[in-house]
């Protein structure tokens, strides 16, 4: 079976089913097992070069709307009647369902790394529920015009089984813009930022730090570089994430836990 990923986070999903070594392609941000760097790109996910993907005749392309402006993708792969499926995760529950959806698809048993993929979550909310305080996170996916997940989303998902809450988890959304005195009335007692596209290594605290009043807030010496990586694509690797913070927030009730195997295997 031929397989193109056109989004990380589904490129991660076939790693995690053992089905990566069915990609002959995939888009340009894809980095994740490292030896997906070595195949063929199609371009940036937003911008994916559909003359060379249909070239290579594939049998199955993992398309997604996790990410804004990717439905030109999809249109135009119902439009050239090339065999696809579409993922759209907002939660954590999602991305286990679409561990099953796309090993169906492939002809794959997905129960077993679905219930490890459970259980890990489970062991992570079951520490959770002994915190004995909930510190208040403010995410931001964008620095200007701010954006930041609202309630339905992954993130405050991964917050709460972190031991902490999104202090934007009252919007009944999954991302929207707000701005920096919102944020700064909020006064939340942890700024993460996770950068979308952006590598860490560019990400600017100081920036941060020089807004209007900011300095008047709780976090103002607790702003934390996030791997985008961990926390911005809707794929298991959340879960990773979702332990780098636990042990960030409450060390106390994360520091023992291990990283999942089913991890720790497509790390080597």
């Amino acid at each position: 079976m031929r397989i193109i990923s056109i989004c990380p986070s589904n490129t991660e999903l076939l790693a995690f089913l053992g089905a990566d070594d069915l990609l002959v392609a995939v888009d340009d941000f894809s980095d994740w097992p490292k030896h997906v760097l070595n195949l063929p790109k199609l371009g940036p996910d937003l911008s994916i070069r559909m003359d060379e993907l249909e070239a290579l005749k594939p049998d199955l392309v993992l398309a997604s709307l996790s990410v804004p402006g990717m439905e030109k993708n999809v249109d135009e792969l119902v439009k050239r009647k090339i065999p696809h499926l579409v993922l759209d995760p907002q939660t954590l529950d999602e991305i286990g369902t679409d561990l099953l959806t796309v090993g169906q698809a492939c002809g794959i048993d997905a129960k077993p790394v679905h219930a490890e993929y459970s259980a890990v979550i489970a062991e992570l909310q079951s520490r959770s529920a002994k915190a004995k305080s909930r510190p208040s996170l403010y995410w931001e996916w964008w620095p200007k015009p701010v954006f930041t997940p609202g309630g339905i989303n992954w993130l405050t998902e991964i917050s709460e089984i972190a031991g902490g809450r999104n202090v934007f988890a009252d919007i009944d959304t999954a991302n929207f813009q707000t701005d920096w005195d919102e944020v700064k009335k909020r006064n939340p007692d942890y700024i993460l930022l996770a950068w979308v596209g952006i590598m860490t290594s560019k990400v600017k605290p100081e920036l941060v730090r020089k807004r209007p009043g900011w300095n008047e807030m709780k976090a103002f010496e607790n702003i934390h570089i996030m791997e985008e990586e961990l926390y911005c694509r809707p794929s298991p690797r959340l879960i990773e994430g979702a332990l780098r913070l636990g042990n960030l927030i409450h060390p106390d009730l994360y520091g023992d836990m291990e990283l999942p195997r089913f991890i720790r295997e497509k790390q080597l």
